[in-house]
């Protein structure tokens, strides 16, 4: 079996002078960076929490990496059994629960736009989305549903 280590740095950003002296004396604001990456990316928390709606909320972040690893495991699948994609693209919806202070997602279900070559192969394209759900890291880290919705179309 294989072991990987993956590393991220987040540094709060929010500190207005007060640092967390009261309770709303601060903005829930961060930055993501990981060594050598050239882009940082601005956080905050989700709106509903006082955060700053115009930047990305760790809700919004873990939809995108369920998101973005069963993209990559599809493609890997497709590329594998000579499915030619065109175009991907894909929106997830995802239903939190706050209960006591906490909250937890339910639910995710990812919708999908695949554009391939051959109208032939459409059962297949439609397949290898259980498969690459099967594979992806993410999605086998997770104790709720992911579904899938894909709209999936010949050009």
């Amino acid at each position: 079996m294989k072991k990987h280590s993956f590393s991220i740095s987040i540094e709060w950003t929010g500190n207005r002078g007060n640092r967390t002296a009261q309770g709303r004396s601060y903005r829930k604001d961060y930055q993501i960076c990981s060594g050598g990456k050239y882009t940082k990316i601005d956080g905050s928390s989700a709106l509903a929490f006082r955060g700053d709606e115009t930047k990305y909320n760790p809700e919004e972040l873990f939809l995108s990496a369920i998101s973005a690893c069963h993209m990559l495991c599809y493609l890997h699948l497709c590329s594998v059994n000579n499915l030619v994609v065109a175009a991907y693209s894909d929106e997830v919806i995802g239903i939190l629960e706050e209960s006591r202070g906490s909250g937890k997602f339910l639910e995710v279900t990812l919708y999908p736009v695949v554009k391939i070559t051959f109208k032939t192969l459409l059962p297949l394209a439609e397949e290898l989305h259980r498969q690459a759900n099967e594979m992806c890291f993410i999605a086998n880290s997770c104790n709720f549903k992911i579904s899938h919705a894909p709209t999936i179309v010949a050009v």
